[in-house]
């Protein structure tokens, strides 16, 4: 473990290094995501000009809940950016450079991909939830801030578990999938109360795919939406997060086995 912490400040100091030297390319990127994210609150805010509430939620209540689907996502981006796996690590060989080395195979991979920027839409997330919370009279405790890192915790185990697994796609197909970009956008459902859906997607979404257990499931303990079971679901993200984080790195190390080569 300690190996793996000094190995992951020194990837962090040659990313600085290497990135600040083109220090407007950094805020560019830093800016062009805020930017996006910026929309989607945009998105919210403008269906709501059109109806009171969604889904019996209001609008300071949903906002809250896309501020705090932001905060893991920021953290999932940053440290576990595998997009571009099989393109860099399986179609160009590059793979078989990281397993003649002695760090944990997936761990170098994430180091390498490392995303700093992507944190700030994480910084974002918690103003949004700090400005929607004064607007609601929502007030925290110490009991509350040391739940909200746990549900954070839980949902970027969600995340981490279910990109790792289809990120191993590839070492079944050296074809690129299309199937993440597919997921990324099915992951923004979870972000809006699950009510508004049929028992399909409800179904999906809590249980096959658990993209409600990184947004509305663990905001609802925070709203404390009286009557609601969400907050009782809130409790089960760390749960969802753990066994979802185990099926994906059964599924990746089952992968590496399986790897043979880029070849020739």
């Amino acid at each position: 473990m300690l190996f793996h912490v000094l190995l992951f400040w020194e990837y962090l100091e040659n990313y600085a290094k290497t990135r600040l030297t083109y220090r407007a390319d950094f805020w560019i990127e830093v800016l062009s995501d805020l930017a996006f994210q910026a929309m989607n609150l945009i998105v919210i805010l403008i269906a709501f000009q059109h109806t009171p509430t969604l889904g019996g939620w209001t609008e300071s209540e949903v906002v809250f809940v896309y501020g705090f689907f932001m905060v893991p996502f920021g953290i999932f981006s940053c440290f576990f950016n595998l997009w571009n796996f099989s393109d860099r690590y399986i179609v160009k060989g590059e793979m078989d450079r990281i397993l003649t080395r002695p760090a944990y195979n997936l761990v170098q991979i994430m180091l390498e991909n490392m995303d700093p920027p992507s944190l700030f839409g994480s910084l974002v997330g918690l103003v949004i939830m700090g400005i929607t919370s004064a607007q609601m009279g929502m007030t925290y405790g110490l009991l509350d801030i040391l739940v909200l890192i746990l549900l954070v915790a839980g949902a970027v185990l969600i995340y981490f578990g279910i990109y790792t697994a289809l990120t191993a796609i590839a070492f079944y197909s050296d074809s690129p999938t299309g199937i993440l970009p597919l997921m990324y956008n099915i992951q923004n459902y979870g972000r809006y109360p699950v009510n508004i859906y049929n028992k399909v997607m409800r179904f999906i979404l809590t249980w096959l795919i658990p993209f409600a257990f990184v947004g509305v499931y663990p905001a609802a303990y925070f709203l404390e939406r009286s009557g609601s079971d969400d907050i009782k679901m809130a409790f089960l993200t760390p749960v969802v997060g753990l066994v979802f984080a185990g099926i994906g790195l059964a599924v990746w190390n089952y992968g590496v086995k399986r790897y043979r080569g880029a070849g020739s």
